[in-house]
């Protein structure tokens, strides 16, 4: 069955709205772990039982990174989309198999070619 322009539309407005919903969730998380070591006297730093609030927030702002440039490459996706460019990849010029678009809709590049890349 071939993938219309409205299925992959589909699925990137659904992708992107769980990628907007973890960036607000963290959001929230990493407000409270900002405020918690605002309040914070304890000597965290050298606790032996556990992470410290400095770490806990190291790991929240990476992940709301991650959460960040997700957001921003399904909104790129999504302009693909409209420019008539998705699905095509941006250094061969050739289709990107269906399935990695069912699995990734947001990526810009087919298998080979990210090989090519990472081999680099």
């Amino acid at each position: 069955m071939e993938e219309t322009a409205r299925d992959a539309a589909d699925r990137l407005e659904a992708r992107l709205a769980a990628a907007r919903a973890q960036r607000a969730a963290l959001l929230r998380s990493t407000e409270s772990l900002r405020a918690a070591r605002g309040l914070s006297v304890d000597d965290d730093e050298h606790d032996p039982e556990g992470s410290t609030l400095s770490l806990d927030h190291a790991q929240q702002r990476a992940l709301l990174a991650s959460a960040e440039r997700t957001v921003a490459e399904l909104v790129a996706a999504r302009q693909r989309l409209v420019e008539g460019t998705y699905g095509r990849c941006e250094a061969c010029g050739g289709a990107i198999p269906a399935g990695r678009l069912v699995a990734l809709p947001e990526a810009r590049r087919c298998v080979p070619c990210l090989t090519v890349r990472a081999a680099r």
